[in-house]
C-alpha cells in the first residue's frame, strides 16, 4: 500500500460490465486502506419521526450531510465514496480531510437540531479496527447505464461501523464545532413528490441484507439478476422521469432549504432564490435546460451498494409480487433477509455543485421508503417477524 492513499478511492478503475458479473469478480475489488475512516450520520428515532409526518425533514437533513463531505472533499480535488440511507449516510474519507469533516458535521449536527429539531447523531471508526475485529471491506467503482459512477462495497465492514456508532452512546469520537461558517453550497430540495413513470403504479423501496458474508457476493447476483429478470433493464425500473417532474416553488420549500443552508431565513436572500426558481421554468425549455432534465434522471442516486442492496425501483404491483415471492424464497433457504415499503410516489433532494455533470440526485421513496424498510429488517432481525411485508 503506498504511503499516501488519499486518493486511493479517485484513483481507482471505473467498471462497467453489468453489475451481476461486478460481483463476483474479487479481481476488481480492493481492500480499503487501513488509515481510512468510515463515517456515520444518522438521525436519532427516525422511526418515530418518519411516523409522524416528518420524513421530508429526516431525509433533507440526512442529504445535508452529504453535501457537507462532498464540499471539503471537493475543495481537496478527491473523490469519496458515499451511501445514502434516506435517515442517514455512510461515507469512507481518507486521513488528509477526516477532521475537517468531522467538525463541519458537528457544526451541521447543531443546525440540524436548532432548525428541524431532528437529532442527528455522527460517529466515526477507523477501517483498522474493522479489519481488527474480522470484518471485509472491498470496494469497487460502478458505472451505470447513464454514465453516473458509485462505489461498490462488499463486505460487512460498514454494517459493524455502524453498529459501534449506533450503540455508542457516549460516542468518544464525536467531535466539537469547527469555526467558520457551514458550506452548504448546491444543497437544493426543490422537486415536489414524483410519480412514478407512465406505464408504472407503484415506487418499491428495498433492503436486502445477506445473511453470510462470504456468500454475499453470490446471494446480490442472485438478487440483481431477480430484478433484472422482472422489472427490466435499470432505465425501466427507474423511478424518475422527466415528464413527471415538478418543482415545489413554495417560499415554505425555499425557506426549510434557506434554513439548513444559512441556519436562518434571510428575506432578501428567500426572494432572491425564488425569482431564480421562476427563471428555472423558462430555462428548463430551453436545450440546455433539457439536457440538465436528463443527466438528471441518469445521475438519480437509485441503487446503493453498501455491504447491503438499496434501492429505489418503479413497476407494477404484479412485478413486486413475483419479486417478493422470489425473495421470500431466498429468505427461508436462510440466504437473505429483506425489508421493503411500497408508496405511490418517490422524493429527491439534490446536489447541484454546477449544471453539466457536477449534480447528484438522491432518491427514496415517499413516506420514509428506506427506513420504513429497514424496520421490516430489524424486526426479522430480532425475530419478530416473518416475510409478511
Amino acid at each position: 500500500m503506498p504511503a499516501n492513499t488519499n486518493r486511493f478511492y479517485t484513483s481507482l478503475k471505473v467498471n462497467n460490465i453489468p453489475l451481476s458479473e461486478l460481483f463476483i469478480r474479487p479481481d476488481l475489488f480492493q481492500h480499503v486502506p487501513r488509515d481510512w475512516h468510515i463515517i456515520i450520520t444518522d438521525i436519532c428515532n427516525s422511526t418515530q419521526a418518519v411516523q409522524n409526518g416528518e420524513h421530508e425533514n429526516v431525509n433533507f437533513a440526512a442529504t445535508g450531510s452529504i453535501v457537507t463531505v462532498l464540499n471539503i472533499a471537493f475543495k481537496q480535488d478527491i473523490t469519496v465514496p458515499f451511501f445514502f440511507g434516506g435517515d442517514g449516510a455512510t461515507f469512507i474519507v481518507p486521513p488528509l480531510i477526516v477532521d475537517d469533516v468531522m467538525k463541519a458535521l458537528a457544526l451541521y449536527r447543531e443546525n440540524t437540531q436548532r432548525n428541524f429539531g431532528l437529532e442527528l447523531r455522527t460517529g466515526m471508526v477507523t477501517v483498522s479496527k474493522v479489519y481488527e475485529n474480522g470484518y471485509r471491506l472491498t470496494i469497487s467503482k460502478y458505472c451505470t447505464s447513464g454514465n453516473f459512477t458509485i462505489p461498490i462495497v462488499l463486505g460487512n465492514g460498514l454494517s459493524y461501523a455502524e453498529k459501534l456508532v449506533k450503540g455508542d452512546k457516549e460516542n468518544p469520537h464525536q467531535h466539537t464545532a469547527g469555526e467558520g461558517e457551514l458550506d452548504l453550497t448546491g444543497m437544493s430540495c426543490r422537486w415536489d413528490k414524483i410519480p412514478p413513470p407512465e406505464n408504472t403504479e407503484e415506487v418499491v423501496s428495498l433492503l436486502v441484507v445477506a445473511r453470510n458474508e462470504e456468500k454475499q457476493a453470490m446471494v446480490f447476483k442472485d438478487v440483481i439478476c431477480y430484478i433484472d429478470e422482472i422489472y427490466g433493464t435499470p432505465e425501466k425500473r427507474q423511478p424518475i422521469s422527466v415528464l413527471q417532474l415538478k418543482q415545489n416553488s413554495t417560499f415554505a420549500r425555499l425557506g426549510k432549504e434557506m434554513k439548513a443552508r444559512l441556519g436562518e431565513i434571510k428575506i432578501l436572500e428567500l426572494l432572491k432564490e425564488w425569482l431564480i426558481m421562476l427563471y428555472s421554468h423558462i430555462y428548463f425549455n430551453t436545450s440546455d435546460g433539457k439536457k440538465y432534465l436528463k443527466r438528471l434522471v441518469e445521475m438519480s442516486d437509485t441503487l446503493v451498494i453498501d455491504g447491503k442492496i438499496n434501492t429505489v425501483i418503479s413497476g407494477t404491483s404484479e412485478q413486486r409480487k413475483r419479486l417478493h415471492h422470489l425473495l421470500v424464497k431466498m429468505e427461508n433457504e436462510g440466504k437473505l433477509y429483506f425489508g421493503f415499503h411500497v408508496s405511490r410516489e418517490s422524493v429527491m433532494s439534490c446536489y447541484v455543485r454546477d449544471l453539466e455533470d457536477g449534480h447528484i440526485h438522491f432518491v427514496d421513496g415517499s413516506e420514509g421508503g428506506y427506513t420504513k424498510a429497514a424496520g421490516f429488517i430489524k424486526k426479522k432481525l430480532a425475530g419478530q417477524l416473518h416475510d409478511d411485508n
